[in-house]
């Protein structure tokens, strides 16, 4: 009888033990080796990296969501939904929907400060539906109200400081010494500097004579400066750690998202409306090579091991995927709507994602 009764018992711990095995992996264990991308159409998708398809996809009710960002134990996914004024907080093990969160018109650009404690959320309630224009000033409204920046503390969401910004807020990011916010202001052609401490605005860097509409902005991660990309004239510009323009280029039309590598030495850019990727020199913003991909590609990022390109190609619907090093295109993964933005995790260089 004890003998039977020590086997029943080990066969219960066993069947217990698988059960909480696959309780754990089903709905608890953080995936990894992944991409989310968010579907303007109304979805957010995750794709495994290592069979480059999609594992899961989830489409909550009135969601159109761009702005995109990951927390950094991976354990949520943030997205910015444009119709609804809100942002949206996501677990990652199932991408069950844990709150969304009001903060006004037209949100678009998500990103967590450098301690990975904060969330910062652009909004834009003066902003136009509709692309726009290549000269901002054709839109302009001097009575339009300036872009806000609502921030909101990590893992708890409740609110913090909301900053003022300039006209249509695009891209955001942190100096290296992380004392300083800089915010692209497309429609005032202007990078505007933020104390992150206090949250005063302390400079606005005119970049009007260099071209129109500034989208993507990267800091360096070998602490070299900046690169900015400007849409409406299709440059490239490199800023110093003063905040100093020291060289400006052409780009193929549209550029938006823009990233350095991990080792600093390249800058790689999204000309959307040219379908190409395009890779120059960190140092001297040479032109080194031009990879043919879809239709609005607006960002883009690498694999957490840096071999791969993965781009969201908005108007083509689909991902494109590059070697990082030979710049030959690789695979198309179909089947989205609207792709807009994508990170990964691990968390990788990109065009929303590192440094």
């Amino acid at each position: 009888m004890n003998f039977r009764l020590r086997i029943v018992s080990g066969l219960v711990l066993i069947i217990a033990a698988l059960a909480f095995a696959f309780g754990w992996m089903r709905y608890l264990r953080i995936p990894e080796n992944v991409a989310y991308v968010t579907e303007e159409d109304g979805a957010i998708s995750v794709i495994d990296l290592r069979t480059m398809a999609v594992s899961r996809r989830v489409r909550p009710a009135e969601l159109a969501p761009r702005g995109l960002a990951i927390t950094f134990d991976g354990k949520f996914v943030i997205t910015a939904n444009k119709n609804t004024k809100d942002i949206a907080v996501f677990s990652t093990p199932r991408l069950d929907l844990v709150r969304r969160i009001h903060i006004g018109d037209n949100p678009e650009f998500v990103k967590i400060n450098p301690a990975g404690n904060m969330l910062l959320a652009t909004f834009e309630p003066g902003a136009v539906a509709g692309p726009p224009p290549a000269n901002p000033k054709e839109t302009a409204d001097e009575n339009e109200p300036p872009a806000q920046i609502a921030s909101f503390h990590i893992p708890g969401w409740s609110p913090g400081p909301v900053r003022t910004a300039g006209k249509e807020t695009e891209g955001m990011e942190f100096s290296r010494d992380r004392k300083y916010l800089l915010v692209a202001n497309e429609a005032e052609n202007s990078i505007g500097v933020y104390d992150t401490a206090g949250g005063a605005r302390l400079q606005e860097i005119n970049l009007e004579p260099y071209g129109q509409r500034p989208r993507g902005i990267k800091a360096s991660p070998v602490g070299s400066g900046y690169v900015v990309t400007m849409e409406g004239s299709g440059t490239l510009l490199a800023l110093s750690n003063e905040f100093k323009v020291t060289k400006s280029v052409p780009t193929a039309a549209k550029p938006y998202g823009v990233a350095f590598d991990r080792s600093g030495a390249r800058v790689f850019v999204a000309a959307a409306q040219a379908r190409k990727l395009q890779v120059f020199s960190a140092d001297s913003l040479e032109l080194l090579a031009e990879i043919p991909v879809g239709q609005r590609c607006w960002h883009f990022t690498f694999t957490p091991d840096d071999a791969k390109i993965l781009l969201a190609c908005g108007r083509s619907n689909n991902l494109v995927v590059v070697d990082a090093n030979s710049y030959k295109p690789l695979q198309t993964i179909e089947g989205f709507k609207l792709p807009w933005g994508i990170v990964t995790n691990p968390r990788s260089y990109g065009s929303m994602g590192l440094p």
